[in-house]
């Protein structure tokens, strides 16, 4: 009998499953099979998984499956919170924070661009998937809240590793408000109790300050105990990457390979906005008034499932609404809040995935065409001795004619 995890310092090949596998559908476990048969997964003498696949993708099953090994519940919450779905566990509370997020996250948009994303990228999602699945199959002793199966696509709802994405800067008690229970905003909102101090540390430093001649890199990320997992990618295909990776994500986030190493630090930067819209009646709908013209308000209808006192499962619907500025997320003064940040996934993963392979700054800079990375700093050194700061990517392209540091209040037309 021989298991997927090796806790000593040699490496081992999967050649079985334990006795105890759970029964999965044929087709499934005979893939999960031959993929696990191409991983070793080494731990070091502090718990450290350090994993070698044939190619990248088995790389990435092996990642997942370490990670699963290690703290199956955070991978869960961690997409419960990016799919919209926290509520099936938690209860109704929580359906507004789920409501936030699938104003932007729409499960059938998210299988429409898996489906037509690079074969390369789908194949690493589709590993990703298995690694978990894999994972549940193998340890029926496991109870998950609410995810016993993991689909390719989902990968996509969680592209960025930092703690708090941009959506979480839209209010909830605004949110409620508007679909539908009048909430004041917390005190935190308000400013009224002062927020825990927060941030990261990165220091690059350019050879000619250095002892040796060589670049150097601190990465000191602040995040709270446990937030992300710590492990070493490597293939036959070249993949070598060490560092931390936000639990469920199978890319490293923060960390370095064998020539390069980058630290990504939250960033300020003012990359969201909200548009004050002008409402007003359009037949069964709304419009909004946009320049000298008029445009429909897009209408979408988003079920969350919540989690009963009882166990059961209760459900609620909602109309949201949505103008090309994005989501509608609140009521000011009259006018309807629409907030507008990115969203990409694709090119996200894409960037996330890449730039661990990257061995200098011009090759990481390529990676970096996407322009995927909205909200990080970002620090870089090489064996080359190249050192960089990079600015988040993305910051919107905003008419002079407007204050665009003044809050929403109604004022002035959006346009």
């Amino acid at each position: 009998m021989v298991t997927l995890l090796q806790r000593t310092r040699n490496p081992l090949i999967v050649a079985a499953l334990l006795a105890t596998t759970a029964a999965a559908p044929d087709p499934d476990m005979a893939r999960w099979k031959a993929e696990a048969a191409r991983v070793t997964i080494t731990r070091d003498d502090w718990g450290i998984p350090h994993v070698r696949g044939r190619s990248d993708a088995d790389a990435v099953f092996g990642m997942t499956y370490a990670q699963a090994e290690d703290d199956f519940a955070r991978i869960e919450a961690n997409y419960l919170t990016a799919l919209g779905r926290t509520a099936e566990a938690d209860g109704e509370e929580a359906i507004w924070a789920d409501l936030r997020q699938r104003l932007f996250v729409d499960p059938v948009e998210l299988q429409a661009q898996y489906a037509a994303c690079p074969p390369w990228l789908r194949t690493l999602m589709d590993a990703w998937a298995d690694g978990l699945n894999f994972y549940l199959a193998t340890h029926p002793q496991v109870s998950p809240k609410v995810l016993t199966r993991f689909e390719p696509w989902m990968a996509l709802s969680f592209t960025e590793g930092s703690i708090g994405g941009d959506i979480e800067r839209i209010s909830l008690a605004d949110l409620k408000t508007f679909y539908g229970r009048p909430t004041p905003p917390t005190p935190e909102e308000l400013g009224a109790v002062p927020r825990e101090p927060s941030g990261s540390n990165g220091i690059a430093i350019a050879p000619k300050l250095t002892a040796n001649g060589r670049a150097l890199l601190l990465i000191n990320p602040h995040t709270s105990f446990y937030f992300r997992s710590e492990a070493q990618m490597t293939s036959d295909e070249g993949l070598n990457a060490y560092g931390a990776s936000t639990w469920g994500q199978f890319f490293v986030y923060q960390g370095f390979n064998a020539h390069a190493g980058w630290m990504h630090t939250s960033s300020t930067v003012d990359n969201v906005d909200q548009f004050a819209e002008a409402i007003m009646r359009r037949g069964d709908g709304w419009g909004y008034r946009y320049g000298g013209e008029t445009r429909p308000v897009a209408m979408r209808t988003v079920t969350l499932r919540f989690r009963r006192p009882d166990g059961g499962m209760g459900e609620r619907r909602f109309t949201t609404w949505a103008t090309h500025h994005g989501p509608v997320v609140a009521a000011k003064n009259g006018r309807w809040v629409a907030t507008a940040l990115m969203w990409r996934p694709v090119p996200a993963l894409e960037q996330s995935w890449l730039r661990t392979k990257a061995t200098d700054l011009a090759s990481y800079l390529a990676v970096a065409e996407r322009k995927a990375n909205s909200s990080n700093d970002t620090l870089f050194a090489d064996d080359k001795g190249e050192i960089a700061f990079l600015m988040p990517q993305f910051m919107p392209v905003r008419d002079d004619r407007f204050d665009y540091t003044r809050p929403v209040d109604g004022s002035d037309p959006a346009t």
